[in-house]
């Protein structure tokens, strides 16, 4: 078992990360996403709550120079499904979904970021409820090794979730120029503490000068009940 605050303080560039995973005493589904920069623009900006879920917003819209890769809705809701990705591939998850298709098939429309040199990896999640039970999926869809002819696509299934227990995956494996990728499975991570507990000691870990905005959330499976918290550092 890891301790997801020791791995956020001991890399100072995750890039943007997504953990999900079941409370310790078994009743309630947790979410976390958060976004980190190094450009200003990427640093500009902040999350902002929608109908459906949330988007992320130029904090000031007239530092934005190119929104195409950081303004989007990271985590989008239908019907008992919960998305969260780092991208646009939040709509086509949504999209595929509301016509009856699936997390998998949506992801294999889709690639890594062109953002050449780095190729940034889309990572993405899906919490399905049905009947006080639920399921969470991962993925990541990555070049190879830099090399931007081949997109490897990895999918991740956690069937009735253990009590405590979460998977947290992000962009990045560390700092660097260009940035290396996230490489092998979703790690193994402990979930506890109450919604504030567990929102400010994933904020607190992540690095100061470039952690961005974080989202939380909690479901209870026996009520439906949603707990959410934003933190942005543009304030």
């Amino acid at each position: 078992m890891n301790n997801i605050s020791e791995i956020l303080k001991n890399n100072s560039y995750p890039g943007r990360g997504i953990l999900i995973g079941k409370n310790a005493d078994g009743k309630k589904i947790s979410i976390a996403y958060f976004i980190m920069g190094r450009s200003e623009n990427s640093r500009n900006r902040i999350f902002e709550e929608i109908d459906n879920g949330i988007r992320t917003k130029a904090f000031d819209e007239s530092k934005l120079v190119d929104p195409s890769l950081i303004i989007y809705a990271p985590v989008r809701v239908i019907d008992n499904q919960t998305i969260v990705t780092n991208g646009d591939q939040t709509d086509t998850v949504y999209d595929f979904i509301k016509e009856g298709d699936t997390f998998e098939n949506a992801l294999r429309t889709r690639e890594f970021e062109p953002d050449d040199p780095n190729f940034t990896p889309r990572i993405s999640g899906i919490v399905q409820i049905n009947q006080n039970k639920f399921l969470y999926k991962l993925s990541i869809l990555k070049s190879a090794r830099g090399n931007d002819a081949c997109c490897q696509r990895f999918f991740y299934e956690y069937e009735n979730p253990i009590d405590g227990e979460g998977h947290f995956i992000h962009t990045y494996k560390c700092d660097g120029n260009p940035i290396p990728s996230f490489e092998g499975e979703p790690t193994l991570v402990e979930v506890k503490g109450n919604i504030d507990e567990f929102t400010e000691n994933i904020w607190t870990s992540l690095n100061e000068d470039n952690k961005v905005s974080l989202f939380t959330r909690f479901i209870n499976l026996e009520t439906g009940e949603i707990e959410t918290r934003i933190i942005n550092k543009n304030k």
